[in-house]
């Protein structure tokens, strides 16, 4: 056994005990994202009426709140993945339902008027991204969601 700096003296002790040289195999490990399950036609014309249904608040006093709400009471077992995506629209618009209320006590001090009309634009402009999300096969996340409802 030689001390040469430059060698390491494990390498050669297990050159010496196997009588050979040792090859060492890295193997490349692929991780792919986990797929999600897919979905049937006709859970993804529920996922779709969940997000849409928000649209009846527009008519219906209350209506965003209680259209994802039916959907979500009578799909989620049924169809885990409306029953998700309508969970999802539920708490957006219970969110909506809330800052609403905090700009109707802020009209006192005018600015509540401008954060009402930004805020139902904001929820349109949402549900229609989250129905076009949806029918393109995508998940959709509502920003500034409060999950009351998880």
């Amino acid at each position: 056994m030689s001390k040469d700096a430059n060698h390491d003296p494990f390498e050669q002790m297990t050159d010496e005990v196997f009588g050979q040289e040792v090859i060492e195999e890295v193997e490349e490990q692929v991780y792919e994202p986990a797929q999600e399950p897919t979905a049937s036609a006709d859970e993804k014309q529920w996922m779709l009426f969940a997000h849409l249904s928000a649209l009846a608040g527009y008519v219906i006093p209350f209506g965003s709140v209680f259209g994802p709400l039916v959907i979500w009471l009578m799909k989620r077992e049924e169809m885990p993945l409306a029953g998700k995506h309508a969970r999802e629209a539920l708490n957006f618009q219970l969110s909506i339902a809330l800052y609403m209320m905090i700009s109707v006590v802020l009209i006192l001090v005018v600015v509540g008027i401008f954060l009402l009309i930004g805020l139902a634009i904001f929820q349109l402009v949402a549900i229609i991204m989250a129905a076009v999300s949806v029918s393109g096969g995508k998940e959709y996340k509502y920003p500034i969601t409060i999950n009351f409802i998880k």
